[in-house]
């Protein structure tokens, strides 16, 4: 019989249909993580950041000291300015065990940056995410609404700008009063016209397509458009710059905190250093401990914002 296909000639149809059916629908997330996993130094950035998180929420099981008391009078042989003491490497037993040793106050040098982390990560992610969120409408509402809008917030952008950031970042401080507050405030200050430029970029960029248009067209409000049409095109530049700015305004906090700008009695990693700078050559263990603290976490956001880069940017992904 013509038009009918011969018995067997189905049978690699169906089985393609029945593939089609089992194969799981399309995910932007899902294939957005996948292309995360793909870049090893978003890996590597997120096993760091991922140690630091749990070190931030458990700070308190973690430390195994006070990091305001000091060990004299409560343990025997105590000195000052003590070496790392670790008794599984050798350490005498005799010893009381502090695995970066005691600072100059015969405090625990590792409870201290344990607890030191938790402060300093906390200032960072809070003043980018402030510093995204008031940027983020200055730079929308400036590249919708365009003319003397545009030209007013952007060159107030430009003049937050035109100081460098630490200075800034200290003028802001020494007015407001050394306080965690104040120096959470005046890091994302100093941080709003960065977010602002790039959300604006892409705002300029986003609401002359036609989907924006229509939407215009249909009456939809001027939040609206922003919102739910335009701003999802500048979630992309934001992730990727926020990871990277948190790792600055971590350096950024220890800087505040060694000028001394910001109170000493603060557990920072910055301040451990700014109290302890001197012993670099008698006790380096003091200033190393902090100093890698550091070291790592900046390196962390560095590694996952260059892999977040890569991994959304389509160039690289094709």
């Amino acid at each position: 019989m013509t038009g009918q296909p011969a018995p067997g000639a189905a049978a690699p149809l169906i089985a393609e249909a029945e593939t089609l059916k089992s194969a799981r629908p399309a995910s932007l997330w899902r294939d957005t993580l996948s292309g995360i996993l793909r870049q090893r130094s978003a890996i590597v950035g997120i096993v760091i950041l991922g140690i630091y998180v749990f070190i931030v929420i458990f700070a308190d099981q973690i430390a195994p000291f006070d990091p305001r008391v000091s060990m004299l009078g409560l343990e025997d042989n105590v000195k000052k300015q003590a070496a790392p003491c670790i008794h599984l490497l050798g350490c005498a037993a005799s010893l009381p065990e502090h695995i970066f040793g005691l600072d100059t106050n015969f405090q625990d040098v590792f409870s201290r940056v344990v607890i030191g982390a938790r402060i300093s990560l906390g200032i960072g992610f809070a003043a980018i995410g402030m510093a995204i969120v008031i940027g983020g409408t200055i730079g929308a509402i400036a590249g919708y609404s365009g003319g003397k809008t545009d030209n007013i917030l952007m060159r107030f952008m430009d003049v937050l700008l035109a100081f460098p950031s630490l200075l800034l970042a200290i003028a802001i401080v020494s007015a407001l009063g050394s306080s965690l507050l104040n120096t959470m405030l005046a890091i994302g200050i100093v941080s709003i016209p960065i977010y602002a430029r790039i959300v604006r970029s892409s705002v300029l960029g986003a609401k002359e397509n036609d989907y924006v248009v229509a939407s215009r067209a249909l009456g939809e409000s001027t939040a609206g458009i922003l919102i739910r049409r335009v701003m999802p095109n500048a979630v992309t530049p934001l992730i990727v710059q926020g990871t990277l700015g948190i790792g600055t305004a971590v350096l950024e906090i220890a800087a505040l905190a060694f000028v001394g700008v910001v109170s000493l009695s603060e557990i920072t990693w910055g301040s451990m250093i700014s109290i302890e700078f001197q012993r670099l050559f008698t006790a380096p263990h003091i200033i190393l401990a902090p100093g890698l603290a550091i070291t790592f976490a900046v390196l962390g956001f560095n590694l996952l914002g260059d892999g977040l880069r890569d991994a959304f940017d389509p160039r690289l992904n094709r």
